[in-house]
């Protein structure tokens, strides 16, 4: 519980510092609106307005971006006062939020440390954040500290909502209405309809990839030695039965790379059991130490538990061969009607999916769930995979 509130928090705090970056560029549309609006009385504003509302409308597409990557998607376009009422708000309310959020963490950070350095600086700077009063003791030192351990509280209540009301007015006034556009919809359904045949068609030629190279090999190997044993059976029996034994060796291989094929198409223990019991087997056998942080409430839909372990089989295939990685993470979690696994791992990074990876496969595979997928691999890494899919499909 404690980690899960440490980390509902940095992630307010992370949203709430986006949020202040779109709202110092909302300040300046705003501004630059306002100075247009005002020059028209003179003329000269008629000609700066058009520039001047295509800026407020490409703060807004940053700030829809923005909201998209944290929820739902925000599909515009709304009327131009929709947009307009989102600038005044945003530029206010939200740069005000943005900005005391970001204070909050170094307000605890002065106050807590009071004790430590109060003594070295003059008596008009030995005062906690919000200057109540000015410390001359170490009574009063300690006293800043419990005050900046109330911060710390303080922190952790009001971070989540501060970013829920920092995005409400984008939420409202930045999404359309109605629903998404016929046309829009029946392309993304004709997009994500195509990338399930692909991925179809990839998985057929994998298995029978497989089922050629390995098992069908294997099996006429038996049926060869099977055969040069009858041949011999009367001339030298015990060069027979040495023959039977390899014939023998090779039908157990066949079976064993037989069921090797049947688990990848759909796991045992992903049938039988859960997500997270078989992406423990899948941590556990990577040669990469991988921890495992999973919830789920109850089980999804099969063909969204095979793509979430398709997902994570292959991105951990990724950091065995190619991230030289120490250490990697599994997180598993389900959000309203989603599921959101992410995978990260300590390597060199630099990854894409134009690599021969296998990361376009994964794309591929997510798309045609109608699902996201995100990569973010820096150079030096870290590299995190990401990916949502919707539960119910």
């Amino acid at each position: 519980m404690p980690t899960r509130s440490a980390r509902a928090v940095l992630d307010a705090l992370e949203h709430l510092a986006g949020g202040l970056g779109t709202a110092l560029l909302a300040v300046v549309a705003l501004v630059w609106l306002s100075a247009s609006a005002a020059l028209c009385l003179v003329g000269v504003g008629f000609l700066l307005l058009p520039e001047a509302l295509r800026i407020v409308h490409v703060v807004a597409e940053r700030e829809r971006a923005r909201l998209s990557r944290r929820g739902r998607e925000i599909i515009g376009p709304v009327p131009l006062r929709r947009e307009l009422g989102w600038l005044v708000c945003h530029a206010t309310v939200g740069f005000v939020l943005g900005a005391a959020a970001l204070t909050l963490p170094v307000d605890v950070l002065h106050d807590t440390s009071l004790p430590l350095w109060w003594q070295f600086v003059p008596p008009a700077a030995a005062q906690p954040a919000q200057g109540f009063f000015t410390v001359t003791s170490w009574g009063d030192a300690f006293l800043a500290c419990l005050t900046g351990l109330a911060a710390l509280v303080v922190m952790f209540v009001l971070l989540p909502p501060m970013a829920r009301w920092q995005s409400w007015p984008g939420i409202r006034l930045l999404s359309a209405d109605h629903e998404p556009d016929l046309a829009l919809r029946v392309a993304q359904l004709t997009a994500t309809r195509a990338a399930a045949l692909d991925a179809h068609a990839a998985e057929l030629r994998r298995i029978e990839r497989s089922l050629h190279d390995g098992t069908q090999n294997r099996l006429v190997a038996v049926t060869v030695l099977i055969g040069a044993a009858q041949r011999s059976l009367t001339r030298d029996p015990l060069a027979s039965k040495e023959i039977l034994d390899r014939a023998q060796d090779a039908a157990e291989q066949a079976l064993a790379e037989l069921r090797g094929v049947v688990r990848s198409i759909l796991p045992p223990v992903l049938a039988d059991r859960s997500l997270p019991d078989a992406l423990t087997a899948l941590a556990a056998a990577c040669p990469v130490p991988c921890r495992l942080d999973a919830e789920l409430p109850d089980r999804c839909a099969a063909s969204v538990e095979a793509t979430a372990y398709f997902v994570v089989a292959e991105a951990l295939t990724n950091v065995a061969r190619h991230s030289q990685a120490s250490s990697a993470t599994i997180f598993l979690r389900r959000k309203d009607d989603r599921l959101f696994v992410e995978i990260t791992d300590d390597g060199v990074g630099g990854a894409g999916e134009d690599g021969g990876s296998g990361l376009l496969g994964i794309r591929r595979r997510v798309e045609a769930h109608d699902g996201d997928f995100t990569l973010t691999s820096p150079a030096g890494g870290p590299t995190v995979v990401t990916v949502s899919l919707p539960c119910g499909l």
